[in-house]
């Protein structure tokens, strides 16, 4: 089910919009990792679909589950809920474990969907899990999908998407005692914020201001 979704997010997005992706190939043919994307749409995590064959786990605010048949559905893909507004340790432990069975997992840093051109006030969630299994995080900048779906609409509107993919990011190293300092959490959040903002820039300038259909 997962790939036959994935297959027709592609088409719609193709249908909607030019769709451009670069830096595909950094995204890990093996192995676990955290993909960070930024948040500007409802779109986005059918977008971060795109960026690799591999099935991939999402956290979803946990208000999609209160539809008894879209909560079936976005488990059925993948997606398992995670409480909105503070850290949700149960969800954190869940994407532990995925991480150290060697699946990937999406998380998105900014923790709920933003508006703005300005990537801020990460939460700590990707760089403690990182730091927790030793997996890389893969930071995204999407272009374009805050005009393609923003935050309160309904409906999806055609546009040019962006999608680039950035370095992986290593996790720090741990102590001697096998542990990782909290101030390596921090720094490792703040090293993920300059870059998804460096990406973000990119995307959205390539996008373009009006983000028109050819």
């Amino acid at each position: 089910m997962y790939r036959t979704i994935v297959g027709a997010i592609r088409l719609a997005a193709i249908a909607l919009g030019r769709v451009r992706i670069v830096g595909a190939e950094k995204m890990p043919a093996e192995g676990a990792f955290v993909l960070a994307p930024v948040h500007r749409s409802n779109v986005d995590f059918a977008l971060t679909a795109m960026l690799t064959k591999r099935t991939m786990k999402y956290l979803g605010k946990d208000s999609i589950w209160k539809s008894k048949l879209l909560g079936r559905f976005v488990s059925s893909i993948g997606a398992f809920p995670v409480h909105r507004g503070a850290a949700d340790r149960e969800a954190l432990r869940a994407c532990q474990r995925m991480l150290e069975s060697g699946q990937p997992v999406v998380v998105f840093p900014e923790g709920t969907r933003r508006t703005g051109p300005v990537v801020e006030d990460l939460f700590d969630g990707p760089a403690y899990l990182a730091a927790r299994t030793g997996v890389p995080i893969v930071p995204v900048g999407i272009g374009g999908s805050e005009r393609m779906m923003p935050k309160g609409a309904k409906f999806v509107h055609p546009t040019r998407l962006v999608l680039i993919v950035g370095d992986p990011i290593a996790p720090p190293a741990p102590t001697e005692k096998g542990k990782v300092p909290r101030s390596a959490v921090r720094e490792l959040t703040a090293t993920l914020q300059g870059e998804l903002q460096r990406l973000f820039d990119e995307a959205t300038e390539i996008a373009g201001p009006k983000g028109r259909v050819r």
